[in-house]
C-alpha cells in the first residue's frame, strides 16, 4: 500500500509549501527516484517552475511540465494530472484534494504551509488516507 508523508512547515518558517516542495524534490532525486508533481492549478505549476530554475544558484534539477518535456527523460515532472505518463515512483500532491488512483507510487508526500485553506485541506485529506488504510507518516518542518 502506497506510503503518505505529510510535511507540514512550522508556523515561523520563511518559506511556503513552493519552496519547501523545491527542497523536497531535490532529496527525492537525490535517492534516484522519478516524480511526478500533481499541481491542477496552472498558476502553480508555471510558479513551481520557475522556482526550480532559480531556487539553487549552484545547482540543478531536471525538471519540465508534462507535455512540454519528453517525459522519458525528465525524472521531475508537473502536471495537473495526478496519472504518471511513464512510471514514477513518487507523487508529490500540490492539489487541494487527494488524488483518485495511488497505486502508480510507492510514495505521496502531502506539502503543507500554514495557510487555513491548505491546512485545513490536508487535514480532509489526512483522514481520507487513514480510512483507506494507507500507512501515515507527519513531519514539522522549518525552513
Amino acid at each position: 500500500m502506497t506510503r503518505i508523508d505529510f510535511y507540514t512547515l512550522a508556523a515561523d518558517s520563511s518559506g511556503d509549501r513552493f519552496i519547501f516542495t523545491c527542497r523536497l524534490l531535490e532529496r527525492i532525486r537525490a535517492e534516484g527516484l522519478r516524480v511526478l508533481v500533481y499541481c491542477p492549478e496552472s498558476e502553480w505549476a508555471r510558479h513551481l517552475d520557475r522556482l526550480l530554475w532559480t531556487f539553487r544558484e549552484d545547482g540543478f534539477l531536471p525538471h519540465g511540465l508534462v507535455g512540454q518535456v519528453d517525459a522519458e527523460f525528465t525524472p521531475v515532472l508537473i502536471g495537473a494530472d495526478p496519472r504518471p505518463p511513464v512510471p514514477t515512483e513518487v507523487l508529490v500532491n500540490l492539489a487541494l484534494t487527494p488524488p483518485d488512483d495511488l497505486s502508480p507510487f510507492a510514495r505521496v508526500c502531502e506539502p503543507l504551509d500554514q495557510t487555513p485553506s491548505v491546512l485545513e485541506a490536508g487535514r480532509a485529506r489526512y483522514r481520507h488516507y487513514r480510512q483507506l488504510g494507507h500507512p501515515l507518516e507527519h513531519h514539522q518542518v522549518r525552513l
